[in-house]
């Protein structure tokens, strides 16, 4: 019992300790706060959207980022104190990055700092000498011009009708017309008597070929600083030229929406990557970022060259949570088994992949005021002359909301628009479409996350399978319903399953099948592993669409099976699939920073059309 008391103050002692240093590391581990302004050299007003990155002087990682308010006002939370360094940057602008002064210390007793920044000037000129000076504004619409692309589109769809000419001399109409031999009287004619139809055009030129056509007159007239519903305009007054003046063809009620509609989608989404592309890091976009930008938008690299400085400034994306993957590689598909028949082909393609994620939720500070500020694009390309495109998939928020739940739970939700293109060796579908849905991302655990899309809507499509059956290979109908489910489950920074479904009930309503409908379901299942350390990545891919379709047949319906398999080897490359989530701090959220990473994706796909006509 002697040695109780000694004991007794050694356990007190123990305990007094642990209560100073868990103390002293609460103190330690404390944040702090910077806040300020940041101006026009000149003008000395508020710029907004600047991008506000604040570094760690001892580790020189990004501790914190945020963006200024419409005020230009900003504040930013710094997890932990100690010495920073703040930047603040405005891509595409005429602003260069500006780099305050001073070393910015946060201490226990000083835990909030204000720094105020000026922007232009002489600090741009230092930076970078050759700063566009366009009129320009892409916020307020000052210098946009309106007469511009109505000169162009009616010249595009001039020197277009003029290649056709030249190389589909002999396309012929049933009445005898040549199809492209057009002039101010079939224009008329078809303006004061045209009958509007559904055409026989190959499923790849109404569902692929129109939609990228109409993308090109969306980017002339977004490239001209018009937003996006005033370029939706200029595409289907775009379309509706080609319709009337284009071709000797009756007009088309698919192709006005495949052009005029589904091209604003495909040319929104073209637009933004480009412009994505054009912002880089800041300063004025060099040689080969102006040639990607030409080559994802045409029309935008057109008018930057064709300008000048007039429309040199750069369509701000505000700084988006972005994720994207590319994937190179080669597939053997094989139980390519058409319309019910024995025999089986066997395919080798090359392959290529890209898929981009624009806007995600959960990054602070950033909003959705703007159509497609966020956005969906998926894009796949084989080796085959007689099917390049496999698929082109775009989904776009057109007016949303975000919303929260929890510290842990970042969505968006609203009214999307979507564009289609599904077109595997058997069956194919696509649509233009408007949906209500939602995407979001929810913080599981610090490292586990999961990344979610769900639509429902309504679109108008076209669906059928590669055998000439008549005059037409497919059919049209107002797809009611269609919907998507997309999900991503992120499993640190070494795995992640994605599954993507997608739907759609396409009936007769407004083809010239009325009496008949389809189903069509589409599956995809992947698991990606990969390690950031790896700079040249390699993957493999598997995958397994099949089909039915169900045709009565008198008082009977025979069913058929039409599967089809494919093995896909890739080399992959992708950018950080771990987003800023409210849970994480800033330096945990560094650690996420976008980066190349290897893949291995281990894809399973199921694609099952059902069929029903009326005999």
């Amino acid at each position: 019992m002697k040695y109780a008391p000694k004991t007794f103050k050694a356990i007190l002692a123990v305990l007094l300790a642990g209560v100073v240093i868990s103390i002293s590391s609460w103190a330690f581990a404390q944040g702090g706060k910077i806040t300020g302004s940041v101006k026009d050299h000149s003008s000395n007003q508020g710029i907004q959207w600047a991008i506000i990155t604040v570094k760690d002087v001892t580790t020189g990682k990004v501790a914190a980022t945020g963006v200024t308010d419409a005020l230009g006002n900003y504040s930013v939370g710094i997890p932990a104190l100690g010495n920073y360094s703040l930047e603040a940057s405005k891509p595409g602008y005429g602003y260069g990055k500006v780099t305050a002064p001073d070393l910015i210390e946060l201490s226990d007793t000083i835990t909030n700092q204000t720094v105020n920044i000026l922007m232009g000037g002489k600090e741009w000129l230092e930076y970078n000498p050759d700063v566009p000076r366009s009129a320009m504004s892409w916020e307020t619409g000052v210098g946009k011009s309106y007469l511009i692309p109505a000169l162009e589109i009616p010249a595009f769809l001039m020197l277009l009708n003029g290649y056709d000419r030249l190389a589909d001399s002999n396309s012929v109409e049933p009445s005898g017309e040549k199809t492209y031999d057009v002039n101010l009287s079939t224009f008329w004619d078809h303006v004061a008597h045209g009958t509007w139809v559904v055409d026989e055009d190959a499923f790849n030129v109404n569902q692929f070929m129109h939609p990228y056509q109409g993308s090109m007159y969306h980017g002339f007239a977004r490239s001209a600083g018009l937003n996006y519903w005033e370029s939706l305009l200029y595409d289907n007054v775009g379309s509706f030229l080609w319709e009337m003046g284009g071709e000797n063809t009756d007009p088309s009620i698919n192709d006005q929406i495949a052009s005029g509609i589904g091209g604003s989608f495909f040319g929104e989404a073209l637009f933004r990557m480009a412009s994505l592309v054009l912002e880089g890091d800041g300063g004025k976009p060099g040689f080969w970022r102006e040639l990607g930008a030409t080559a994802l938008s045409p029309p935008t690299g057109i008018n930057r060259i064709a300008f000048g400085d007039r429309f040199k400034r750069v369509y701000p994306s505000h700084n988006p949570a972005t994720f994207w993957r590319l994937m190179l590689g080669a597939s053997l598909n094989s139980h390519l088994n058409d319309q019910g028949g024995s025999n089986t082909i066997n395919r080798k393609e090359a392959t290529v992949d890209f898929t981009m994620a624009y806007g995600l939720p959960g990054k602070p500070g950033y909003s959705y005021t703007r159509p497609f500020d966020y956005f969906d694009f998926e894009f796949t390309s084989l080796g085959n002359a007689d099917n390049p495109f496999d698929n082109v998939m775009i989904r776009g928020l057109l007016f949303g909301k975000k919303y929260e739940i929890g510290n842990a739970y970042r969505g968006v939700w609203g009214l999307y628009g979507g564009y289609d293109y599904i077109s595997p060796h058997i069956f194919r579908v696509s649509s233009t479409s408007v949906s209500l849905g939602t995407t979001f991302q929810w913080w599981l655990s610090q490292a586990v996350a999961l990344q979610s899309s769900v639509l429902g809507g309504i679109g108008y499509a076209a669906a059928g399978n590669v055998t000439q059956v008549g005059d037409r290979d497919y059919h049209y109908g107002i797809a009611a319903p269609q919907g998507l489910l997309a999900l991503r489950l992120i499993l640190g920074d070494r795995t992640m399953f994605d599954f993507t479904g997608r739907a759609y009930y396409l009936t007769g309503v407004g083809g010239d099948d009325p009496g008949g409908s389809e189903t069509i379901d589409r599956l995809n299942m992947g698991d990606s592993p990969f390690a950031f350390t790896a700079v040249t990545p390699s993957g493999s891919d598997t995958s397994r669409p099949s089909g039915m379709r169900a045709i009565p047949t008198g008082p009977t319906v025979t069913r058929r099976r039409e599967p089809s398999a494919s093995f896909t080897l890739y080399l992959a490359a992708a950018g950080s699939a771990l987003l800023s989530g409210a849970t994480l701090t800033a330096a945990e959220r560094e650690k996420r920073s976008p980066g190349t990473s290897a893949i291995i994706m281990n894809d399973f796909k199921w694609f099952e059309p059902k069929h029903k006509e009326a005999t």
